[in-house]
C-alpha cells in the first residue's frame, strides 16, 4: 500500500540502483532498433554540479529515455574531460599548501600526483549526475586522457601536421602570466574597469613639433613600432610616411595610414605594439612593421626595454613610464576611461597578448566544409538563428592556438633535433627512426614539453569514443550521433571544432542535429555568480524537493530562444505536482484499480472512459510531438496538463460516484483508470524518471519489465468524438460556474440553481446523462430549462448556443460586489499607469538592465490582465444588477 505522503529521499537511490543492477541504460538492448545516440558533453573532472549541467543533462536524459522507450538502440555516451589548466591547478594549490611546488617535484612525479588526484576526486560530477537521474551507459565511460582517446588524439596531431595543417609558428596569444600558459579566449573573463586614458606626445623625428597617442596600457609603449592614423583624417594627412621619436626608448618609429585608427577616438592617432595587441599585430603584418617583445612569461620587462625598466613589473612600470613622461614634459593629459580588462578566468591574472612560438591549426582550411555541411542541411541547428553565430565564427576563424605551457595533458608528439629540425610522430621511436633518415645517422632529440588544448581532445570526443581510430561496431553503429544538446556559449570552441575534426577524420558530420538551450538564471532574470550571491545550487534543490522536480521545472520552462528563470518556489511547485501524481495513485488503489493486461481501451462503454481514452492519446501525441521537435516545455506542460487538470480533476472526480456504486461501469471504470493511469507513467517518465518508475511497480505486482524499459504509447484510430464533445461540455460547464461563483464571492457551500436557456438536444442529453456531475462538482441546487425571463440579479454565461443563469441576488450583496470590484480594478489601472510611466522613461530604459526593464514589462502585463479578468466579472454583474 502507497505512504500518505512520497519521500524522495526513499525512493530515487534506491530505483537508480535499480536500473544500474539490470543494466537498463547499456546500449545493445534493443539490437534490432534503429540506433540513436548522444554524446555527452563531457563535464571537467575537476567539476560540480551548477543550473547549467543541471539543464544540459536534464534535457538530454529526457530525449534517451524517450528514444529508448521508442525502442531505439539508444546509446547515451558518458566521460570527463581532464581539463588541464583546471586540474593542474588544484595539484598544484595541493602543493602549496605543502610547502612544495611541481618544478621542485619533476614532471613525472607531479603527472602521478594529478592521476592519484583523479582517482580519487574526479568522479565527483558523475556521481552528481546521477543523483539528478542521468541514465548514461557508465559501462562505457570515458576521459579524454585515457589510453584510447589519447591514441585517437596523438594520431590525429600526427596526421594533421603531415597534411600541413599543423605548424609552428611566432603569434600572439592569450598569455597567463600567473599559469605561465597560453589561455584559449573561454578561458579569459573580460572584466568592466575604471581606467584611464594617457595622452602622450610624441616628438616628430624632424623637429616639426609632436603627435599625440592615446593610451590605455603605457607599459607598452616601450615595445612601439609605429603610429597609426586614418587615411581620411586630414589632421594628419601630411604627416603619413614621416618618423617620431619613441620617447624614453630614443627608436624612430614611422607614421602609417590605416583604418584601424578611429578619428573619432583620442586623439586620432594611436601607438601601434605589434607583439603586445591583437588589433596591432594585424597592423603590424599589414604594413611590415618589426616585433618587439617587452614582456617575459611573468609579464615582466625583458632586455628589449631601456635597462632602467629591466625586470619591473608590468604596473610597476606603467606608473614608472607615466611619471617619467610627465617629467619629460610629454604627459598632455589624463582621462577617466570605463574599459574592458581580460583576466584569467581561473588566475586571476589580467592577461597579457604575448608574442611566443607555439603551435597552431590551420582553422581556416578546416572551417570550409564544416560551414558547408550547415548550409546544405546535414546538421541543423535548434533554434534556427544559432546558425549566424557558427558561420560569423567560422567566416572569421584565426589559426588556433593548440599549445599549452602545462604538464597535465597530451604531450605534443613533437621532438627536436640538435640544429632544431622538427620530428611529429607518434613515438619516440619513429621520431628516431625519421631523424636517423633526416641526418644520415643516430641523432638525440629533445621531446616538446608543451601539452595541447583541452578543446584539442575534445574536438574528437563524438568519435574518439565509439573507439576511432579502430574501426569498431560501435563507430559503426552509432556515428554520426543524433543530437548535441549544448550551450550557445561553446558554439565555437567546441560545436565548430568537432564539426571540423569529425569531417576531415570520418568523412560525415558529428551529429544531425545541435540543439542549443538558453541560459538558467535567477527569479529575476539576472544571471548567477557568486558575488551577487545569487547562484542556486542543484544538489540543494534535489535535497530539498526531489530530482523530478527539479528536472521537471528546467523541462518546462526550457522554451527555444528563451533563458529560464528559475527559484526555488517554481520548484516546490512542481514538487505539489508530484504529490498530486502520488495521491491520485493512492485514489486508484484505494478503488482497487489494478492494470489488466488483457484490456482493451477499445471496448469501453461508458462515456467518461471512453473520453479519457481518447484525451490518453491526445496527450501522448502532444508529448511525442514536443520531444520530436526539441520544444521540451511544450512537451512537459502537455503531460502536466494532462496529468494534474485531465486525469486527476476531472477524470477521477467524474469515476468518483461511479466506483462508489459498484457494478458493471464499476468494473470498467477500474480497469480503464489503472490503464490511463500506466500510460501517464509511461510519457510522463522521461521527465519525472524516479516518481513514475516507483509507481510502476508498486501499483503493478508482476510486471514484465520496469518502466524504464516499457514501450511508448501508440494509439491507433481517432478518439470518440461523441463521447470527447459531452464531456468537454461538461467540463466547460464545471469551469464557467466555479469561475463566476470565484469571482463574485460566492460562500463554498451555498448551492444554487442553474437555469439553462437556449440549450438544444445535446445539451438536454448532456444533462440527463451527466446532470448529476455537474451538479456535485459546480454546487448547484438542481438544473433546469427555461427560456422564461431572466431573474433579477442572476448571473449569465454563454456556453456554445446555451446561456447559463445562476440566480445570486440572495447568495451575496451584488451592490457591495460591484463596489469591491471597481475598487479593485482602480488599483490595477493605478499600477498599471506606474509602469507606463517608467517605461516610458528613457533614462530608466538607458540605465536599467535588460532584465529589469522585462520584469517590468511582465508585471505590467499581468497587471493588465487581472484588470480585464475582473472588468469581465463587473461586466457580468453589472448585468444582473
Amino acid at each position: 500500500m502507497l505512504e500518505k505522503t512520497y519521500d524522495p529521499k526513499e525512493v530515487e537511490d534506491k530505483r537508480y540502483a535499480q536500473w544500474e543492477e539490470a543494466g537498463a541504460f547499456a546500449a545493445g538492448r534493443a539490437p534490432d532498433g534503429d540506433p540513436y545516440a548522444i554524446v555527452i558533453p563531457p563535464p571537467n573532472v575537476t567539476g560540480s554540479l551548477h543550473m547549467g549541467h543541471a539543464l544540459n543533462n536534464t534535457l538530454q536524459d529526457i530525449l534517451i529515455r524517450h528514444h529508448r522507450m521508442l525502442g531505439r538502440d539508444a546509446l547515451w555516451q558518458p566521460g570527463t574531460d581532464h581539463a588541464g589548466i583546471a586540474t593542474q591547478m588544484v595539484v598544484e594549490r595541493q602543493l602549496e599548501e605543502s610547502g612544495a611546488s611541481r618544478r621542485e617535484l619533476g614532471r613525472e612525479e607531479f603527472l602521478k600526483r594529478v592521476w592519484g588526484w583523479k582517482e580519487q576526486s574526479g568522479g565527483l560530477i558523475l556521481n552528481q549526475l546521477k543523483r539528478l537521474g542521468s541514465s548514461c551507459d557508465w559501462s562505457r565511460e570515458r576521459f579524454t586522457m585515457d589510453e584510447g582517446l589519447s591514441r585517437a588524439v596523438l594520431k590525429v596531431f600526427v596526421e594533421l601536421y603531415k597534411q600541413g595543417l599543423i605548424y609552428r609558428d611566432k603569434r600572439l596569444v592569450n598569455w597567463d602570466p600567473k599559469f605561465h600558459t597560453a589561455i584559449s579566449d573561454l578561458e579569459v573573463e573580460q572584466r568592466e574597469t575604471a581606467g584611464k586614458l594617457w595622452y602622450f606626445k610624441y616628438p616628430l623625428e624632424d623637429g616639426g613639433g609632436h603627435l599625440t597617442v592615446a593610451t590605455t596600457r603605457p607599459e607598452t609603449m616601450l615595445g612601439d613600432t609605429a603610429v597609426a592614423v586614418h587615411p581620411d583624417d586630414t589632421r594628419y594627412r601630411d604627416l603619413v610616411g614621416r618618423n617620431v621619436i619613441l620617447p624614453i626608448a630614443g627608436r624612430p618609429i614611422p607614421i602609417v595610414a590605416d583604418e584601424y585608427s578611429d578619428p573619432e577616438k583620442g586623439s586620432g592617432a594611436v601607438k601601434i605594439t605589434p607583439a603586445h595587441d591583437f588589433n596591432d599585430f594585424e597592423v603590424g603584418k599589414r604594413h611590415g612593421l618589426p616585433m618587439i617583445n617587452i614582456f617575459d612569461m611573468e609579464a615582466r620587462l625583458n632586455e628589449n626595454a631601456p635597462e632602467a625598466y629591466r625586470g619591473m613589473d608590468r604596473f610597476e612600470a606603467r606608473d614608472g613610464i607615466v611619471a617619467e613622461m610627465d617629467g619629460l614634459g610629454l604627459l598632455e593629459k589624463v582621462e577617466d576611461n570605463d574599459m574592458v580588462v581580460p583576466y584569467g578566468d581561473r588566475s586571476g591574472a589580467v592577461v597579457e597578448p604575448w608574442l611566443t612560438d607555439q603551435w597552431f591549426v590551420d582553422a581556416a582550411a578546416l572551417a570550409g566544409p564544416a560551414m558547408e555541411a550547415v548550409r546544405d542541411g546535414r546538421t541543423e541547428f535548434v533554434p534556427r538563428h544559432w546558425e549566424n553565430t557558427y558561420f560569423s565564427w567560422l567566416e572569421n576563424i584565426q589559426p588556433w592556438c593548440v599549445s599549452r605551457q602545462l604538464w597535465w595533458g597530451h604531450q605534443i608528439p613533437a621532438w627536436y633535433g640538435p640544429d632544431g629540425e622538427i620530428f611529429v610522430e607518434l613515438t619516440e621511436e619513429e621520431a628516431l627512426a625519421a631523424a636517423e633518415a633526416h641526418y644520415g645517422k643516430p641523432a638525440g632529440l629533445t621531446r616538446d614539453e608543451d601539452v595541447l588544448d583541452t578543446w584539442f581532445s575534445s574536438a574528437l570526443w563524438p568519435f574518439s569514443t565509439l573507439g576511432w581510430p579502430g574501426e569498431t561496431p560501435e563507430l559503426g553503429k552509432y556515428y554520426p550521433t543524433d543530437v548535441l544538446v549544448t550551450g550557445f556559449d561553446i558554439i565555437f570552441f567546441w560545436v565548430a571544432r568537432m564539426m571540423m575534426m569529425g569531417l576531415h577524420f570520418m568523412d560525415e558530420v558529428p551529429f544531425r542535429t545541435v540543439y542549443i538551450h538558453a541560459l538558467v538564471r535567477d527569479e529575476k532574470g539576472q544571471k548567477m555568480s557568486k558575488s551577487k550571491g545569487n547562484v542556486i545550487d542543484p544538489l540543494d534543490l534535489i535535497g530539498e524537493y526531489g530530482a523530478d522536480a527539479m528536472r521537471m521545472t528546467l523541462a518546462a520552462f526550457a522554451a527555444q530562444g528563451r533563458d529560464i528563470k528559475l527559484s526555488a518556489e517554481r520548484v516546490g511547485g512542481y514538487r505539489n505536482f508530484a504529490t498530486k501524481l502520488w495521491n491520485a495513485a493512492r485514489f486508484c488503489e484505494h478503488y482497487e484499480c489494478r492494470p489488466d493486461p488483457d484490456f482493451d481501451p477499445a471496448s469501453c462503454a461508458e462515456t467518461v472512459n471512453r473520453w479519457i481514452v481518447g484525451k490518453v492519446a491526445r496527450a501522448a501525441g502532444d508529448v511525442t510531438r514536443g520531444l520530436d521537435e526539441y520544444k521540451f516545455n511544450e512537451a512537459a506542460g502537455a503531460v502536466y496538463s494532462f496529468t494534474w487538470g485531465t486525469f486527476c480533476d476531472w477524470y477521477l472526480e467524474f469515476a468518483k460516484p461511479v466506483l462508489q456504486e459498484g457494478g458493471d461501469a464499476a468494473a470498467e471504470t477500474r480497469k480503464t483508470a489503472a490503464w490511463a493511469l500506466d500510460q501517464l507513467l509511461h510519457i510522463l517518465h522521461p521527465f519525472m524518471p524516479f516518481i513514475t518508475e516507483e509507481l510502476w511497480d508498486r501499483l503493478g505486482s508482476g510486471r514484465p519489465s520496469m518502466l524504464i524499459e516499457s514501450p511508448w504509447p501508440r494509439f491507433d484510430g481517432p478518439a470518440d468524438a461523441d463521447a470527447d464533445a459531452d464531456m468537454d461540455w461538461v467540463v466547460r460547464a464545471v469551469t464557467q460556474i466555479r469561475s463566476v461563483r470565484a469571482e463574485m464571492n460566492v460562500p463554498p457551500k451555498a448551492e444554487i440553481p442553474l437555469t439553462i436557456r437556449g440549450g438544444d438536444d445535446a445539451a438536454r442529453r448532456r444533462v440527463d446523462a451527466h446532470g448529476a456531475l455537474v451538479t456535485r462538482l459546480a454546487r448547484l441546487s438542481g438544473i433546469g430549462f427555461s427560456d422564461g425571463e431572466v431573474p433579477p440579479g442572476s448571473v449569465q454565461m454563454v456556453l456554445d448556443e446555451a446561456t447559463l443563469v445562476l440566480p445570486l441576488a440572495e447568495i451575496i450583496d451584488i451592490g457591495a460586489e460591484t463596489a469591491r470590484l471597481e475598487r479593485e480594478i482602480a488599483r490595477l489601472e493605478g499600477e498599471i499607469g506606474k509602469f507606463d510611466r517608467k517605461l516610458a522613461n528613457e533614462g530608466f530604459l538607458a540605465k536599467a538592465p535588460a532584465e529589469v526593464v522585462e520584469e517590468q514589462k511582465e508585471r505590467r502585463a499581468d497587471a493588465a490582465l487581472n484588470r480585464d479578468k475582473i472588468a469581465e466579472a463587473l461586466e457580468r454583474l453589472s448585468g444582473a444588477a
